[in-house]
């Protein structure tokens, strides 16, 4: 069953907005004058719209990201709608890069916050105990893994998830007196030096690499279950060969589903495998479920598709209810930390606590996690139903609301029978959507994957919404890209 949110106030601004609006942002029919089906029309101040990205252009660094693809200036929100300061709505399926579970704004968030500040509560309290805190850790407590949460320790660490990250690496560390670290190719564990490290991307390579099953670009060439069994094969003989130049490891770092790195789900029997190798030589097997926690997947910690208890787990987004916090948690024999082992000013956000609270009893009470696998894995077959007439549509993948469409040049010559990812055509994608008033990001190896990350709280109306609008977006770059000048630029 479909979980809808309280409708919100209406604004004197938004009551200048077209009255017949849906819960999709915009299902208005246009008439000889409208913007096309699906674009929202400017209802707002386009000057100080442009002025903002101007002077934000101006004085922030170069290091933005978002900001460059989505040249957009959020003032309002709710659910899965953000209203820009140009009047434009857009449906957001990016939700703060996953962290926003229950969308923008969601009254229980809000509440939990108002709360909070309500009862002249401490809003910065380093690591001290408080009823905010406790509540807040015996709700995490009650979605752990079974067998995790009845022996566990958790840090509160800084309230980034790559120092989370930084947390559970320097934890295995100390618990086995060991330095070496496994991680996988294709990645993303954040970025401080450490997080880097055994991101894919990292350039001074102190860990030990190894690869991670993927159907359609399998690194053995041959992908499913035998492709998947090669690459817990490789681990095998890397952990257990004396001359495979890796020495025994502190710990096992990897994501239930990548995200940055092409949201590629871990097949289930591989993850299993890896539970077994890591459990029988003493490694500590760290999952990184800062993404794909809190329902996203379908379940809600994603390691529980395979039934793998890790010994680690590294939580951040979605856990803050839309604020900052990060936190590891862990089997209580890892926990070998002296005092002030791993600090930080900012590990006791008390309105991140309240709210992440908020959430956390939200998604269990509702069965979100439940209604985000039903929802994705129809998503998954809508897309897998277009790519049959989009042949520039590689694969389809993904578990729960977590969905990557890798785009590729089906006319260029590939390896294995499978084309080269197009990051071109795939940034057209993600700016024609854009004009359509859909928000969508990018990532895999290439940047060619379009990744879809909407709230858990998608109803079936702003799904079909969201189809839509890529689809259309999916033919006219399309179009555009067959109308390109062939041969070298002049």
């Amino acid at each position: 069953m479909a979980v809808t949110e309280p409708a919100p106030a209406v604004t004197p601004a938004e009551r200048t907005c077209d009255a017949h609006r849906d819960a999709a942002g915009d299902a208005h029919r246009p008439g000889p004058r409208d913007a096309p089906r699906g674009e929202p029309r400017p209802t707002g101040d386009g000057t100080a719209h442009e002025g903002i990205l101007r002077r934000q252009a101006q004085r922030e660094s170069a290091a933005r990201t978002y900001a460059r693809s989505l040249p957009i200036v959020p003032v309002r929100a709710r659910g899965i709608t953000i209203e820009g300061a140009d009047g434009r709505r857009y449906l957001d399926c990016l939700s703060g890069a996953g962290t926003l579970a229950l969308g923008h704004n969601h009254p229980v968030v809000l509440e939990a916050i108002r709360k909070v500040l309500d009862s002249g509560a401490p809003l910065h309290v380093l690591d001290l105990a408080t009823p905010v805190k406790d509540a807040f850790t015996t709700e995490l407590f009650a979605t752990l893994p079974a067998g995790l949460a009845d022996d566990a320790r958790v840090q509160f660490c800084g309230p980034a998830g790559t120092d989370a990250v930084e947390a559970a690496l320097k934890l295995v560390r100390t618990a086995t007196g060991r330095n070496g670290v496994l991680a996988f190719s294709g990645a993303y564990h954040g970025m401080t030096a450490g997080a880097l490290d055994v991101s894919g991307g990292a350039t001074d390579v102190r860990v030990a690499r190894l690869p991670y099953p993927q159907d359609y670009r399998c690194p053995f060439g041959i992908g499913g279950e035998r492709g998947a069994e090669l690459a817990a094969r490789w681990t095998e003989t890397a952990l257990d060969d004396p001359k495979s130049g890796v020495p025994a490891p502190a710990g096992m770092i990897l994501e239930p589903v990548q995200g940055e790195g092409g949201v590629i789900p871990a097949p289930d029997s591989w993850l299993r495998r890896m539970r077994e190798l890591t459990a029988a030589r003493g490694i500590p097997l760290i999952a990184d479920e800062v993404q794909t926690g809190v329902g996203r997947t379908g379940t809600f910690w994603a390691v529980e598709h395979s039934g793998v208890v890790p010994d680690v787990m590294v939580l951040s987004k979605a856990i803050g209810g839309s604020l900052p916090l990060a936190v590891v948690v862990y089997r209580s024999e890892l926990d070998a930390w002296e005092p002030g082992a791993h600090a930080g000013t900012f590990r006791g956000n008390q309105l991140a606590m309240a709210a992440g609270a908020a959430t956390l009893a939200y998604v269990r009470e509702n069965g979100l996690a439940a209604r985000a696998g039903t929802l994705g894995a129809r998503l998954l077959g809508q897309l897998q139903g277009l790519a049959a007439a989009h042949p520039c549509i590689g694969d389809v993948r993904g578990r729960g609301l977590m969905i990557g469409v890798e785009l590729v040049d089906p006319e260029a010559p590939g390896t294995d029978s499978v084309p080269p990812p197009d990051p071109v055509l795939a940034t057209a994608v993600q700016r024609q959507c854009l004009d359509r008033g859909l928000i969508v990001e990018l990532g895999g190896r290439h940047n060619a994957v379009v990744r879809l990350l909407p709230p858990l709280t998608l109803t079936d109306e702003q799904a079909a919404a969201v189809l839509d609008r890529f689809a259309d977006a999916l033919a006219a770059a399309e179009r555009a890209h067959r109308a390109r000048p062939s041969g070298p630029p002049r």
